[in-house]
C-alpha cells in the first residue's frame, strides 16, 4: 500500500498519516524528516542538500527526489509507505512519477485534506510544542493541566517561529500558489480523494479507512 497525503500546513494530514502508517505497519515519510536524517547521516544526497541549506537556499527538486529514492529503496518501504506532504508542485509530481516507474512502484491512493484558511491560522497560531519531548498542545483545543507545562514530561512549552500569524499566512499563500495546480493534475489522473479535514479526527480517519476498504 502506497499513499500520498496532501494538504496545507495544519490540515491534520500528518496526524492521519501517522495513524494509518501504524495500522498498516508502513513508514510515514515526511520530506522534512528524511531531509534532516540524510543531512545528519551525511549521505551523498544529504551532503548536497546541506550545501544549499547552509546558504539559505531551497533544496533543488533533484536532490529532494534523490533523498526520497534512497528512502524508498530501504527495506522498511518494501511493503508500502505514506508520502506525507510530498510532492508539492507539478514538477515534483512528474519527477516522482518517473522515479516510481524506475523502481517499479506505483501510488495506490492520494488524499487531499481540505481546510479553510481561517481554521488553519487558528490551529497553527494556537499550537504549542514541548521543548523536551516534542508533544503538541493547543491554547484552545488541547490545553495542559498547568499553563505552558507539558503534561507528559513537565517540559516548557513554546510557540514555533513559523506558527506566528504573519508567517502562517505567507505559508498559505505559497501553498495555494504551488499546490492548486498539483491538485488539478492529480484529479485528471483520477487518483485523488478529497477529505474534509475540519471535523473530528476519528471521523476523518474512518472516512479514509472506508475509502480504502472500497478500493
Amino acid at each position: 500500500m502506497r499513499f500520498i497525503f496532501l494538504g496545507p500546513p495544519g490540515a491534520g494530514k500528518g496526524t492521519q498519516a501517522k495513524k494509518l502508517a501504524s495500522d498498516c505497519q508502513i513508514p510515514q515519510i515526511s520530506t522534512g524528516d528524511i531531509l534532516r536524517a540524510a543531512v545528519s547521516n551525511k549521505t551523498e544526497m544529504g551532503l548536497k542538500a546541506k550545501f544549499f541549506m547552509d546558504k539559505g537556499k531551497l533544496v533543488p527538486d533533484e536532490v529532494i527526489l534523490g533523498i526520497i529514492k534512497d528512502c524508498l529503496d530501504e527495506e522498511r518501504c518494501k511493503d508500502g509507505y505514506i508520502l506525507d506532504g510530498f510532492p508539492r508542485t507539478i514538477n515534483q509530481a512528474i519527477e516522482l512519477s518517473s522515479l516510481l516507474k524506475e523502481i517499479n512502484s506505483k501510488i495506490d491512493a492520494i488524499f487531499n485534506f481540505k481546510v479553510k484558511d481561517e481554521i488553519i491560522i487558528n490551529r497553527l497560531c494556537g499550537r504549542r510544542v514541548c521543548k523536551d519531548c516534542g508533544a503538541l498542545y493547543h491554547v484552545e483545543y488541547l490545553k495542559t493541566a498547568k499553563e505552558n507545562i507539558c503534561d507528559h514530561c513537565q517540559g516548557e512549552l513554546y510557540q514555533r517561529k513559523d506558527d506566528t500569524e504573519e508567517i502562517v499566512k505567507k505559508r498559505l499563500l505559497v501553498y495555494h500558489d504551488l499546490t492548486s495546480p498539483l491538485i488539478e493534475y492529480y484529479k485528471k489522473l483520477s487518483l485523488l480523494k478529497e477529505i474534509e479535514g475540519e471535523g473530528d479526527v476519528r471521523e476523518i480517519y474512518k472516512e479514509i479507512k472506508a475509502f480504502l476498504e472500497k478500493n
